[in-house]
């Protein structure tokens, strides 16, 4: 391994850590201005440079090892803002969308189904746990509960999905959506439009509502999600990191490049899909479970069509199937929107005007993928 390559990457990775932690401790607008135009500089720097190819290279290429850069980066962070309760919420919200949106790579990323009812199993994940919590069931059985559920209702929307294509196909999930919102609203026995309260998290009989306390140093009661938040997304993150460079992976690559040209060869692409809608809406109700823990509240309000669009853009703007763009784009879609609120509704079309210009200059999104090519010459 060139020591140069390494080095160099070592130094973007510590530059993106220092700035998410001057962007969460940002106050006032203009520092918030101020750090997305250092973003933005910095990324077409580093898509420009060596070390940015030779950064993305080393994370694609190298084995198991390097995901736990990970952690020690999100660590990092979060012992620098210990202290700080809504600093460290972001933080972890960052870290529960980051893994919803690995679910939603799976199936949009890798397997081309698209699913626009992302905050719906998000709900479902997390209404389970609101229903579960009182039970005495132990919070991680819970977590695992929520994904189960949202993996049994994604495998029945899937099966109309599989019968159409395109904008119809989409337009299944947009209505699973609106009518899962609408039946929250009106069933008592769910909280109907008020929500229920969600029984906090424990491990180990440790419950996450306490701070943490070593000696001098105290840290919020939110630092504990934050820490749960890192070991669900670390997991399922190297989990979807060697299911992408598996044959798995390539078969699902080959349905979502072409459906007819897969089934030529024999892969069986309902059951891709399949598969993949099903383990996608999985770690989405994952998600949306440890979500309603750490929030101990969840109603309908929580789980609209436009939450779904928020799960989307973090894909979209981060570069569709590459896991390693998700917690990036998720700072900049769950981040900025809460920071830059000292300017009122127009923080709405700030973002709005970030989410064209990324489209328009960048479609493939802020670090795309480099997708697998499947396609030959004639005469090679």
């Amino acid at each position: 391994m060139n020591p140069l390559r390494v080095v160099s990457s070592v130094a973007i990775i510590a530059f993106a850590v220092v700035w998410t932690i001057v962007v969460l401790a940002a106050e006032e607008q203009w520092q918030v201005g101020a750090a997305l135009a250092v973003a933005a500089v910095a990324i077409v720097a580093v898509s420009r440079m060596k070390a940015g190819a030779e950064l993305a290279s080393l994370l694609t290429d190298s084995g198991s090892w390097v995901v736990w850069t990970i952690p020690v980066a999100v660590v990092a962070i979060a012992v620098a803002i210990h202290e700080d309760h809504f600093q460290l919420m972001m933080l972890a919200s960052v870290l529960i969308y980051g893994l919803a949106c690995i679910g939603l790579t799976i199936q949009f990323g890798y397997a081309g189904v698209i699913n626009f009812a992302g905050a719906a199993f998000f709900g479902v994940g997390g209404y389970t746990a609101a229903v579960m919590g009182s039970t005495g069931v132990p919070s991680l059985l819970i977590l695992l509960a929520g994904g189960f559920m949202a993996a049994l209702i994604g495998s029945i929307i899937i099966l109309p999905v599989l019968r159409t294509q395109g904008h119809y196909a989409a337009l299944i999930t947009i209505a699973f959506g609106l009518l899962f919102r609408s039946f929250l609203e009106v069933n008592p026995a769910l909280g109907g439009p008020q929500g229920l309260k969600v029984e906090g998290a424990s491990v180990a009989g440790h419950s996450l509502l306490n701070g943490i306390t070593f000696g001098s140093f105290e840290a919020s009661f939110y630092l504990n999600y934050v820490l749960l938040a890192l070991a669900a997304f670390t997991l399922f993150f190297l989990l979807a990191r060697n299911l992408e460079k598996s044959w798995i992976g390539l078969n699902l690559d080959a349905v979502r490049e072409d459906t007819v040209g897969a089934s030529v060869f024999g892969i069986n692409v309902a059951g891709w899909r399949i598969f993949a809608f099903v383990v996608g809406n999985f770690l989405i109700g994952v998600a949306g479970a440890l979500f309603a823990m750490m929030q101990n509240f969840i109603a309908p309000s929580n789980f609209t069509f436009s939450d779904s669009l928020l799960m989307l853009s973090i894909i979209v703007l981060g570069g569709i199937g590459n896991l390693w763009a998700v917690l990036p784009a998720a700072i900049l879609v769950v981040v900025f929107p809460e920071k830059l609120q000292g300017i009122g509704e127009y923080r709405i079309l700030v973002f709005a005007i970030l989410v064209v210009l990324v489209l328009r200059f960048r479609p493939a999104g802020l670090f795309p993928r480099a997708m697998r090519q499947f396609r030959r010459e004639v005469g090679q």
